[in-house]
């Protein structure tokens, strides 16, 4: 679970980065120069990888970290493992 705080800052970057993807959208309507919308593409992309990777590190903060503390951690890594190999791919 996220705690408030974090969850607030990332539904914020959440909003940025869903403008950003309405401003491509604009951008292919146009249309723009097609260098000009890819930079904008993976600049919405490294906005979500970072709001993904805070997401994770929440979640090893607080559901691994807890399930580690009972001795369950050996799931717990095994599926933070298999959404990190998800998210990389």
């Amino acid at each position: 679970m996220l705690n408030p705080a974090k969850q607030k800052n990332l539904i914020s970057r959440l909003n940025r980065v869903e403008g950003q993807v309405r401003g491509v959208r604009k951008m292919v309507e146009e249309p723009r120069y097609c260098p000009d919308i890819l930079n904008q593409i993976a600049a919405v992309r490294r906005a979500l990888d970072s709001v993904s990777l805070e997401i994770i590190e929440q979640h090893m903060d607080t559901c691994v970290s807890t399930a580690i503390k009972k001795n369950k951690g050996d799931a717990s890594i095994k599926e933070l493992v298999k959404t990190i190999e998800r998210f990389v791919r």
